[in-house]
């Protein structure tokens, strides 16, 4: 599963580009934590990268604290 490279910004409607690399092998896995920065307003967006069987459908889930 590749995460896409930009996001909305929650915050300010910016984009948000994707900054962590991948694995060795170029890939991402399910449980993989993921970092986004937004171009506008500098926030940072850590998301959790799920199983593509996600029951919302779109891949992602907030990071349990």
């Amino acid at each position: 599963m590749r995460p896409p490279a930009t996001i909305d910004c929650i915050d300010c409607g910016g984009r948000c580009h994707l900054i962590t690399p991948p694995d060795d092998t170029g890939r991402f896995f399910a449980g993989d934590l993921v970092v986004y920065r937004c171009e506008d307003c500098l926030d940072r967006w850590d998301l959790i990268v799920s199983d593509e069987d996600d029951a919302q459908g779109d891949g992602w889930e907030p990071p349990g604290f």
